[in-house]
């Protein structure tokens, strides 16, 4: 004799189940993949002045732009991809198209005074601070 009940619809929450998984994890939900920032940047100070490196690999100098207002500092550019009828890739794990990154520094800069060099694929700026965001010794 039987005395649970049969669940008819027990295949279609299990289905139902791991759809909702697999949307989760492609939208980044419950420790799913999550898209990095890009750039991956590092910014450090020395003295008077910010720096940051920032890896673009195959972004070419006149598709970027750097522009820098108060602490808020934006780095727009465009990495091209291969072009043609006949490509087919295989395997393509390196972005191609537009991006921007907005960052808040950790001072203001002075922003007529940013240096750029974009040298093997890595971008470095030097960035001056704003006279009020300097050190300054305070005598006893």
């Amino acid at each position: 004799m039987m005395t649970g009940r049969l669940n008819l619809w027990a295949p279609y929450q299990d289905l139902r189940r791991q759809i909702d998984q697999l949307f989760d994890a492609f939208a980044g939900f419950n420790g799913g993949p999550r898209v990095p920032a890009y750039p991956p940047v590092n910014i450090w100070e020395e003295g008077d002045t910010l720096y940051l490196e920032a890896e673009l690999p195959g972004v070419k100098q006149e598709d970027l732009e750097i522009s820098a207002i108060g602490r808020e500092l934006t780095l727009r550019g465009r990495r091209a991809g291969r072009e043609g009828q006949d490509v087919c890739y295989h395997r393509q794990e390196r972005g191609v198209g537009e991006f921007t990154r907005v960052l808040t520094l950790p001072v203001e800069v002075e922003s007529e005074q940013i240096e750029a060099a974009l040298k093997d694929g890595v971008l470095t700026l030097t960035m001056p601070k704003v006279e009020a965001a300097k050190a300054r010794k305070i005598k006893v």
